[in-house]
């Protein structure tokens, strides 16, 4: 369908010397091809765009309006030469301002292109950003004539030539797979030994003392919490805070320029390519945190950025008969209509972008059951999920779900496709349970331990699919985890009540800091517990930053709001002991295949003997009856991992083998005697990770099956014993 729009030129191009085309549609945003930028806007319901340029970023008018009057399949586009990278530029649309009936387009308000590559500037929070009066006794239903564009930021052609000297996509098996979750700015803004100037930044990331630091630790893929450019909230602002984490997206497209060292318009995009290219020159995976279910404009009462004036109706989930209403899905105030072509392919086109042209390796979907809402269900095959299995490019990269979202029906671990992760909230909660002495069946252990395959193994998924975590951005640090059972966020200013209630935490004795020795070194061993559990269970780790030098955010749950002291890494006070076990642990891991297996263990015996590929046993060295696994509390016991049961083949397509694990989970307060198992599991056996003594390694003391081991409380040992044996 074409049609043309036959109102007057407000300003005349032909005055400045700038000559305009029809253009095309497609690509939608500003292309500049060498010698001219071609426009391409959506909007279905618009009655008139305009494209505005400007000189600068703070400018109040644009130096020129373009009336758009070519439109094709309700893109509206236009050609202009002689323009090239650099130039800002957004759009007024004119239309019904009908909320209503889900309308809200004012032309008073300047416009982000939603798929801008780049953009320049931030929000300058004023009245005149809302829609409507803001004080009007009518609300949302009145209507604003105050012009917004000194207060919006605005879109950056870019030219998008870079050298990437032959980089491409890693593609690390998920197998070998070791993730990160690091916030750009918080992760090096305290680092000394990067350049001051560029501490806090994408270059800041790709600074060789960061990527030793990666490469040390053992990390093969970083999970960059949100970098797409983001709005921070008014009334965080008002209070002295901040949206530290940036789960408030601005633009789909556009690498926030906050986070750049270079402050030159655009030079963002050049600056995050960089950041790439090292990382994969180091063999690290760049996962994005992506927020696809809303956006920065909020409710009804939200501002007017970018969607709301492009086409209120064509981009959000409105209430059915109260279409002034948004469906929130999120808890933000809208969420994006996953369901409507125009949306689906602004984010299929975002993802393929960030991969095709920014080089990254996979994403993280926050709020992923949001997106997967069919009418008012939760569809895990709705139709977002069978568009990106159709996809050539974005189906063949690491793709991770938070699989829930705010409603009661919106928790759905374990309910995502095939060839979907997810972050497995079920594993970090019975996992903390478990090493805070709850009654924790031998059962439910057992299957957090071996990958989760009451989740995943009925769909024809592997135990990868389990990102497994102990605490994330969203909660408590692992430190605090071990010191504090009530959340303590008055800095946020919402008098606590803010934040998770229910964190799965003990603090080993006492609330907070303590100077008494013991509680000290029970909350180290906590923490030790609490890694090597997670590093030796079956599926994909994921290590928060800081974690691993005991980062603390004095038992504040919510830091979202926290662009401080309180949410950066502190490294002048990192706990080098717990810093070299993490480093030790996870190269153990990675050095023994037992623990990184592609496929499910089947507990049947090994070919030629009666030795299972996974074996439990009491602390007698009795094996665990059936009949007591759905009725005994784990609390004390030792898993034996067969090293020749590994039932999967090498790329080269030899068999895996491994040598033979007993690890001895020990929950209770005081020592206890571990009887080893019987010979025909091993006869020789070395102690090789003691959670009690900070110990990685191998103990040059041979312990015989028939000898018995005394573990003291609160404690993981595992003992190796090799297989030709």
């Amino acid at each position: 369908m074409e049609r043309r729009i036959e109102n007057e030129l407000l300003e005349s191009p032909a005055s400045l010397n700038i000559q305009t085309l029809p253009g095309k549609p497609y690509p939608l945003g500003a292309t500049w091809d060498g010698k001219g930028i071609n426009f391409a806007v959506f909007s279905e319901n618009a009655d008139g765009v305009e494209l505005c340029l400007f000189k600068a970023e703070n400018e109040e008018d644009e130096y020129i309006k373009i009336k758009i009057e070519e439109v094709s399949h309700h893109i509206w586009h236009v050609y202009v030469p002689d323009l090239g990278p650099g130039q800002l530029y957004g759009y007024r649309v004119h239309g019904p301002y009908d909320p209503a009936n889900g309308h809200r387009f004012n032309s008073n308000k300047l416009l982000l292109d939603p798929y801008a590559k780049a953009i320049n500037g931030t929000i300058k929070w004023d009245d005149a950003v809302f829609g409507y009066e803001i004080g009007n006794p009518d609300e949302d239903l009145s209507f604003s004539e105050t012009d917004s564009a000194g207060f919006i930021p605005k879109a950056v052609v870019i030219d998008n030539h870079f050298d990437w000297t032959g980089d491409a996509l890693l593609e690390i098996p998920y197998h070998h797979t070791v993730i990160y979750e690091v916030h750009v700015k918080g992760f090096t803004i305290l680092r000394d030994e990067i350049p001051e100037e560029i501490r806090g930044t994408y270059a800041a990331i790709a600074h060789p003392v960061t990527i030793k630091y990666l490469k040390e630790l053992g990390i093969t893929a970083v999970e960059l919490m949100p970098v797409h450019h983001f709005a921070e909230d008014r009334h965080l602002l008002e209070k002295g805070l901040t949206n530290y984490w940036g789960y408030n997206t601005l633009g789909f497209f556009a690498p926030d320029a906050r986070y750049s060292s270079n402050k030159e318009p655009g030079s963002q995009v050049t600056e995050f390519k960089e950041m790439v290219r090292a990382l994969h020159k180091a063999g690290i995976e760049v996962i994005l945190d992506v927020v696809y279910n809303h956006t920065a404009e909020g409710n009804h009462q939200g501002p007017t950025f970018s969607f709301k004036g492009l086409d209120n109706a064509s981009y959000y989930r409105l209430v059915a008969d109260e279409m002034r209403h948004y469906m929130d899905y999120t808890g933000t105030g809208n969420t994006l209509n996953v369901q409507l072509p125009n949306v689906l392919a602004l984010i299929m086109d975002s993802l393929r972008y960030w991969v095709t042209e920014m080089h990254v390796d996979g994403f993280r979907f926050d709020l992923a059951s949001a997106m997967a809402r069919t009418l008012h269900e939760t569809d895990s095959l709705g139709s977002f999920f069978n568009i990106i299995y159709q996809d050539p490019v974005i189906s063949q990269v690491k793709l991770i779900a938070e699989p829930w979202d705010i409603n009661e029906d919106g928790y759905m671990v374990g309910k995502f496709p095939v060839g979907w992760g997810e972050w497995n909230g079920i594993y970090r909660d019975q996992v903390r349970d478990f090493w805070r002495g709850c009654d924790i069946e031998m059962s439910v252990f057992a299957k957090r331990f071996t990958g989760s395959p009451d989740l995943y193994q009925g769909d024809d998924r592997r135990p990868t699919a389990s990102i497994n975590f102990i605490t994330a951005h969203d909660g408590y640090t692992l430190h605090d985890l071990v010191s504090y059972e009530q959340k303590h966020n008055e800095a946020n200013g919402e008098d606590n009540k803010d934040g998770e209630n229910s964190n799965h935490s003990w603090n080993c004795g006492v609330e907070g800091p303590t100077d008494n020795p013991e509680i000290n070194s029970l909350r180290d061993r906590q923490k030790r517990n609490f890694l090597t559990t997670m590093f030796l269970s079956q599926g994909v780790p994921m290590l928060v930053a800081g974690d691993e030098i005991g980062r603390t955010q004095n038992g504040n749950n919510n830091a979202y709001c926290h662009d401080d002291e309180i949410s950066w890494l502190n490294w002048e006070t990192a706990d080098r002991q717990l810093l070299e076990f993490t480093k030790s642990l996870i190269h153990f891991c990675e050095d023994h295949p037992t623990f990184r297996r592609r496929r499910w263990f089947q507990d049947l015996p090994v070919a030629g003997t009666d030795v299972k590929d996974i074996m439990w046993f009491h602390p007698d060295g009795n094996q665990i009856p059936d009949e007591q696994w759905e009725c005994n509390p784990a609390r004390s016991f030792g898993v034996f991992l067969n090293g020749k049961g590994i039932r999967c083949v090498a790329p080269d397509g030899s068999k895996i083998t491994d040598d033979h694990f007993y690890i001895i989970f020990h929950t209770g307060d005081q020592p206890i005697d571990f009887a080893l198992p019987s010979e025909e599991c091993g006869s020789e056996w070395h102690i090789v990770i003691n959670t009690a003594e900070n110990f990685i390694g191998e103990n040059e003391y041979t312990i015989a099956s028939a000898d018995q081991l005394n573990v003291v409380g609160h404690c993981v040992v595992v003992l190796r014993c090799h297989a030709n044996k």
